[in-house]
This record gives structure tokens, C-alpha cells and sequence, in this order.
């Protein structure tokens, strides 16, 4: 399990395949060519094995089968600088690669740039008016980023509008959050930032020169924590909504001897994060060598934007602790 979406394509798993798409491998274990079908088992090819009535033959002793005939100079050299051509790359056959996931995640986190510098001026403003349209603001991205994120998660193809729309949203969820938390720290939210940086880039180091996997009984483990950390966070929110909570963030501001129980719980966060961004650039990785559609990239981008979201929102809630 890594980000929903991942999960419920089976285009992203080791060895999966989009729907409709042509197969990666032959029944034996060969790299398929352009255009390969492969046969049902059990059938013969045409006009082999195939024999007339008993004691007859196919072709008359000396007769030369037909279809089957010189091959001209002209025709051997075209078969040669065939043969000599290089091999044909996913980009040039329309298929995903890690480029066109990093294009496409860039470009999500430039709308998300957009919306949120938006709500980051709504949310500073000294002027009252302007500054409740930022309220506004925060809870439009909440409701329209939580509703696409699960259209984009459980539909059966990526779809790029969709997707956009949702980054549009999310920046203007982030944007007011990171306005308010601003104002309140000064430089929070390049430490966050640098945080979550940091830790993508140690995360892609470990998986792709360490090693580094999320595999067996430690993505149970993430797995099982996840579920049980979003449980208590939906819980918390809904909380601080009714006003069931007093602090100012719910029941991650209650004291255990004097910690916060935000501190452990978001220094938690941050592991959990880490290893599904492992998740992800395994899932990723299963797409490129799936041969997937180009389509395909989106979601690729999608579930990592996902993840980096996470993790930033993580880092910015633990050092808003360290800070009080």
C-alpha cells in the first residue's frame, strides 16, 4: 500500500500492465516488439502442422512453395539498417518515463505555487475585509482538495484536468495555512519547506543507490500505522470543528509530562511520510518499466504530490511546536 491510487492500479505493481495495453513480455520472457500479439495457448500458427488427407502431400516434388520468394539487395539493405537502428525508447513509443512524471509534478506544484501566493495575500493582509475572504479561502481548498483527492483516487483513469483542479485547490488550502503560521512564526515555512526538501532528496538517495525498500513486514507495519494515525487525525479534526477541543490544534495540544502530544505524534507523521515517498518511487519505477501509456504520468505525479503535501504540512505543525 503506498498512496490509494497506486494500490488500486494494477498498472503500478511489479509486473502489472495498463488496461488495454499491449504486454510487456512474451509468454517466454522476451522484450515485446511494436505490434506483438500474443497467440492463445494451444493454437498452431496458420498453415503449420495443418496436413491434407491421408497419403497426400502439400506441394507437387520441385515446386517451389508459394509466398516465399528472392529477396532483392534493395530489400536486404532496408532489413539491415532495420536491424542496425537503434532500439525504439519509451518516449519514442509514447510510453511513461521518469521525465514526463517530473514534468507533471512540476507543473502541479506550479499551480499549486499560483492559488497559494493568492491565499498567502488574503491571509496577511492587515486589511479585515480581505483578510476573511482567507477563511474562505482555507475552507474552499479543504472541502475541494478532500473531494478531488478521492475522484482522483478511486477513478479508474488519470485524468489531467481533474488533477490540476485539485493542485488548484490544495494551493489554496496550503497557501492560507502557511500565511497564518507566518505571521504567527517568523520563518516557519522555509524551514518546512527545507525539511520536506531534505527529506525527498535523502529518501531518494536510500532507494536509489541504498537499496531502501518498503517491503514485507515493515509495509504492513506502515501500513497499519497510517490507518490508525489518519483514524485519530479525522477524529481531531472533527474535534476542532464542533469545538468539542479548545487548543489550537485539538488533542495534539494536550501535555503528556509537559510534551505536547503533537510532538511525537508528528515526529510519527514524518517517519510515515518518508517511507511512503519510498512507496511511491517504487510504484513510479513498476510504471516506467511496465511500458505504461504516457497518460499514466499523471497519476505517477499525482500520488508524489500527494506525499510531499503531507510531509510539508507534517513539518510545519512539529516546528510550530519547538516554537512555542
Amino acid at each position: 500500500m503506498s498512496n490509494p491510487f497506486f494500490d488500486r492500479s494494477a498498472a503500478f505493481q511489479t509486473g502489472g500492465q495498463a488496461p488495454g495495453s499491449a504486454p510487456a513480455q512474451t509468454p517466454n520472457g522476451y522484450p515485446t516488439m511494436p505490434g506483438y500479439q500474443a497467440g492463445q495457448y494451444g493454437q498452431q500458427a496458420a498453415s503449420y502442422g495443418q496436413y491434407g488427407q491421408y497419403g497426400q502431400t502439400a506441394n507437387q516434388y520441385g515446386q517451389q512453395t508459394a509466398g516465399y520468394g528472392q529477396v532483392s539487395p534493395e530489400q536486404m539493405a532496408g532489413l539491415e539498417a532495420q536491424y542496425q537502428a537503434p532500439s525504439a525508447t519509451n518516449a519514442v513509443m509514447r510510453r511513461m518515463t521518469y521525465d514526463d512524471v517530473i514534468i507533471r509534478t512540476a507543473g502541479m506544484f506550479a499551480v499549486i505555487l499560483a492559488m497559494g501566493a493568492l491565499s498567502w495575500n488574503l491571509a496577511t493582509s492587515t486589511d479585515e475585509a480581505v483578510a476573511g475572504l482567507s477563511f474562505l479561502a482555507m475552507f474552499g481548498g479543504l472541502v475541494g482538495s478532500f473531494i478531488l483527492g478521492l475522484v482522483n483516487t478511486y477513478k479508474r483513469e488519470p485524468s489531467p484536468a481533474l488533477i490540476l483542479v485539485y493542485a488548484a485547490f490544495e494551493g489554496l488550502l496550503l497557501g492560507s495555512i502557511s500565511g497564518f503560521m507566518e505571521a504567527r512564526y517568523e520563518g516557519i515555512v522555509v524551514q518546512a519547506v527545507l525539511a520536506t526538501l531534505a527529506t525527498f532528496g535523502v529518501m531518494l538517495v536510500a532507494y536509489s543507490f541504498g537499496g531502501f525498500r518498503v517491503q514485507g513486514r515493515l509495509r504492513k507495519v506502515v501500513v497499519v500505522a497510517t490507518f490508525g494515525y489518519m483514524i485519530f487525525s479525522l477524529i481531531n479534526v472533527v474535534l476542532q470543528m464542533t469545538g468539542a477541543t479548545t487548543g489550537a490544534w485539538g488533542l495534539r495540544s494536550l501535555t503528556i509530562m509537559g510534551i505536547p502530544l503533537g510532538i511525537p505524534l508528528g515526529i510519527l507523521g514524518v517517519i510515515l511520510a518518508a517511507h511512503f515517498l519510498a512507496m511511491d518511487f517504487e510504484f513510479i519505477e513498476n510504471g516506467v518499466r511496465n511500458g505504461l501509456p504516457r497518460r499514466y504520468a499523471w497519476a505517477g505525479a499525482f500520488g508524489l504530490v500527494v506525499t510531499l503535501v503531507w510531509l510539508y504540512v507534517e513539518f510545519l505543525r512539529l516546528l510550530s511546536y519547538f516554537r512555542d
